[in-house]
């Protein structure tokens, strides 16, 4: 998407910075490791193939890409830019996703609309060096990005709808997102750990056909509640490539008692 093309999302502990071209050589290094293809069902591309992914990914209207990054340095005052060297090689840790798509029942009719009415976001989350992980940096990289889409959910969605509405067509209803999931393999238990247990999401179904947590389209799956705990500091950027920090809501997935979001 390119929703996020100029925005990065600082909290002390973490900072998530769009995927660029001058991330890809080290993404694809990630990407050559056995444990992480079976860990995000992938299979190794060549770099060629990872740069031409990299700028499908930021035109696609239903892909949302972050870096994960270690934090910035603590600083008395808000920065007006970031550092040049804030997202190199030695600071790069993984990456977060969203991935969009139909709601089931409008993905299984027939003829499927061009616009569906609601639509799911998958969730996929990869902590690139086995030594960052069992540390809690990839529930807070997840309370960040998702606090992130359920604020701009309604760009988000505009965005979705972009490439699908004609030259010239006019009241177009935009989806709403829905529900939030996760597919997770059945082996990876430190996944299940961090969605089920301490983020609270619930497990629909059994396994699908790649042998991942699920059923079909199902899986673990949340809903951002509104309550909240705790703000980070908002910062306001004037660069470039960043524009805008916004101001951090800690949401929790506790409590779930309806599966669907508030219209917006």
């Amino acid at each position: 998407m390119k929703l996020n093309e100029h925005i990065a999302i600082s909290t002390p502990t973490l900072l998530l910075v769009p995927y660029e071209s001058h991330h890809v050589p080290t993404y694809h290094q990630w990407m050559q490791d056995p444990e992480i293809q079976l860990a995000t069902a992938s299979e190794p591309l060549s770099l060629e193939e990872e740069y031409s992914n990299q700028l499908s990914w930021r035109t696609s209207t239903d892909k949302l890409t972050f870096i994960i990054c270690s934090p910035l340095a603590p600083s008395p005052s808000p920065p007006n830019t970031i550092p040049d060297d804030a997202d190199t090689p030695p600071k790069m840790l993984g990456d977060v996703n969203l991935f969009l798509y139909p709601s089931e029942e409008e993905y299984t009719s027939s003829p499927a609309p061009a616009i569906p009415k609601e639509v799911v976001g998958e969730v996929d989350i990869m902590i690139a060096d086995a030594k960052n992980r069992g540390k809690g940096l990839g529930e807070r990289v997840v309370r960040a990005f998702v606090g992130w889409v359920w604020e701009h959910r309604g760009e988000v969605m505009r965005e979705y709808v972009g490439d699908k509405v004609e030259e010239g067509q006019e009241g177009v209803e935009v989806p709403r997102l829905g529900m939030l999931m996760v597919k997770i393999g059945e082996g990876n238990e430190s996944s299940i750990k961090l969605f089920r247990d301490k983020l609270g999401w619930v497990q629909e179904g059994g396994r699908d056909y790649f042998g991942e947590e699920g059923g079909g389209r199902g899986g673990l799956r949340g809903v951002v509640r509104e309550r909240v705990m705790g703000l980070g500091r908002k910062f306001m950027l004037a660069a470039d490539f960043v524009c805008t920090f916004w101001q951090l809501a800690i949401f929790f997935f506790d409590d779930i008692e309806a599966w669907s979001f508030p219209s917006f």
